[in-house]
């Protein structure tokens, strides 16, 4: 809720976007909105959002994510819940784990992490911390090597 000149708490609309990380910009701290908020630069901090999230192609995102729906553009290094609805765009990378209602993953973009879908609208903040082990926010894993060595536990048999 924000504040006016009056002092009455006024509720934002959660299907505007009121806050912008504009391309260039560097921002650390923690937001949380009643509104939606459109990221184009970096950030270190969590969001916990009651409308949308979306990080642009430019976005870089170093933190945990709670909002109604994220859409992901960039690259997020951090765990991710959305209560209704996840979209990873085909230049979109998520470097951690993931909780939602329903998901979108476009050919071309990177998802390293696990991911659990449920029904639940509401957000369930013990479950971001509790998948929040498995994955540093602060560091991008490195890329994955495909070629295979002789420890490898597959055989062909053909």
């Amino acid at each position: 809720m924000k504040l006016r000149n009056n002092a009455k708490p006024v509720k934002l609309d959660p299907n505007t976007t009121d806050t912008l990380i504009g391309e260039g910009s560097i921002f650390e701290g923690k937001i949380r909105s009643d509104a939606g908020v459109r990221i184009e630069g970096q950030i270190t901090g969590d969001i916990e959002c009651e409308g949308d999230v979306t990080v642009g192609e430019k976005g870089v995102v170093h933190s945990n994510i709670l909002a109604r729906n994220i859409i992901i553009a960039g690259t997020v290094n951090g765990n991710v819940q959305a209560k209704l609805k996840l979209s990873i765009t085909s230049k979109g990378k998520l470097y951690g784990n993931m909780v939602a209602s329903s998901l979108s993953i476009e050919e071309g973009s990177v998802f390293e992490g696990t991911s659990k879908m449920g029904g639940s609208d509401k957000p369930n903040p013990a479950v971001m911390k509790e998948t929040a082990a498995a994955v540093d926010p602060e560091q991008t894993p490195p890329a994955k090597n495909n070629a295979k060595s002789e420890n490898d536990a597959v055989y062909k048999t053909w």
